[in-house]
């Protein structure tokens, strides 16, 4: 599969914003459209950076003196969505992708067992897909012990 594949299902649309808003602007459409990055265009329409959340956050360390006294507590999501060590990959991936989480809690008996992330759940997949595309070449080609 190519980009272009990617972005014929995916569509063209792209979120962006103006160099001279500010952080709180970025913030906002970040919230509103339930996103990690903005792309960010000079007065011409042009290209010029990304924002992400990331960077947010550096600049809220570096200059949010009231972000010092605000307590975890405060900013947590409190709707914890979890998984146990027993769910099928494909049923955590479902649970990932419908409600737009990126790390999963792993709980057993009430216990911390782990987390599993995105990136973890794809590279899980992609390496089953590899094994599974060589054997199939293998008893393609004959290689195939029968």
């Amino acid at each position: 599969m190519k980009v272009k594949d990617v972005l014929k299902d995916k569509g063209s649309a792209v979120a962006t914003i103006g160099v001279e808003k500010t952080i709180y602007d970025a913030v906002k459409n970040l919230m509103e459209k339930n996103i990690g990055s903005l792309l960010v265009v000079d007065e011409k329409g042009a290209v010029c950076g990304i924002i992400t959340e990331r960077d947010i956050l550096r600049e809220c360390d570096q200059r949010y003196e009231l972000l010092k006294q605000t307590k975890v507590k405060e900013a947590m999501s409190k709707q914890l969505i979890v998984a146990s060590p027993e769910d099928e990959i494909d049923y955590v991936e479902d649970i990932m992708t419908q409600n737009h989480i990126r790390h999963l809690p792993i709980i057993s008996g009430g216990k911390l067992e782990g987390l599993i992330s995105i990136g973890d759940v794809v590279k899980l997949q992609r390496g089953e897909c590899k094994v599974e595309n060589r054997y199939l070449k293998d008893y393609i080609t004959g290689k195939y012990p029968g």
